[in-house]
């Protein structure tokens, strides 16, 4: 499968060296200084574009992809209010587009048991829940996108929660507060505390390094090549 990448930093160049490893081809490698790049033969031979970028610049990226022709992957977060938008792209163009706020297999598994385990909370209203998210320093969205996706799962299955927000303290008692700490080189942590007056239960996903994240995206772009629409972590992983 040849493969173009939208991003070329840290996990860039981790995806690239995977892809290769998996024996795929990276044909194209675009970043801030050669944009002009969508407009090549390279970039338009790709099979799909893995884009790991900026909120700010990600829906224009997706934009130049789908005119190029190009299918695309995106771990990009913090700019979902325009996934309409996108999602007519992709329906006007034919082409497939895979977004998932977290890539790796074990945030996956997790989200589902966060699900899980707040369906079982629902019945248990002594048992307040917060979370608390840690990422590093150059990270642009709070709360991250994982940590949304999370949030998401809770609202969906417990009904004393109607709304989150950002911050250590709840405003009011349906509020779900999202804690989000920015510190060091921190690739990500994820903690869910259900708490009583008599104990308490902590669920956490702790990612050691990126190169989850990476396998993630190049395992979802395998999944997308020759499909079309709109495609998520679910239709991957198949729970």
């Amino acid at each position: 499968m040849k493969i173009a990448l939208i991003g070329y930093g840290k996990m860039g160049h981790i995806i690239e060296r995977i892809a290769i490893e998996r024996g795929h081809e990276v044909v194209s490698r675009i970043d801030i200084d050669n944009q002009s790049d969508f407009e090549s033969e390279a970039f338009r031979s790709a099979d799909v574009a893995i884009e790991f970028t900026a909120p700010k610049v990600a829906v224009e990226n997706y934009r130049k992809a789908f005119a190029a022709g190009v299918s695309v992957v995106s771990g990009t977060t913090g700019w979902t209010e325009r996934m309409p938008e996108v999602e007519s792209w992709v329906k006007e163009k034919g082409l497939a587009f895979f977004w998932a706020s977290n890539f790796s297999l074990g945030v996956n598994i997790f989200m589902a048991v966060n699900k899980y385990l707040a369906r079982i909370m629902n019945g248990f209203a002594d048992y307040d829940v917060s979370m608390v998210e840690t990422h590093h320093i150059h990270k642009l969205d709070a709360p991250s996108g994982t940590a949304i996706t999370l949030a998401e799962g809770i609202l969906e299955n417990l009904d004393r929660k109607s709304s989150w927000e950002l911050g250590k303290q709840a405003s009011a008692a349906d509020k779900l507060p999202i804690e989000a700490i920015r510190e060091g080189e921190v690739p990500g942590i994820h903690t869910i505390r259900y708490e009583s007056a008599f104990d308490s239960i902590t669920i956490t996903h702790d990612a050691k390094n990126r190169e989850g994240f990476a396998l993630g995206a190049v395992l979802a772009a395998e999944y997308t090549y020759g499909k079309k629409g709109m495609l998520k972590m679910s239709d991957m992983l198949a729970f």
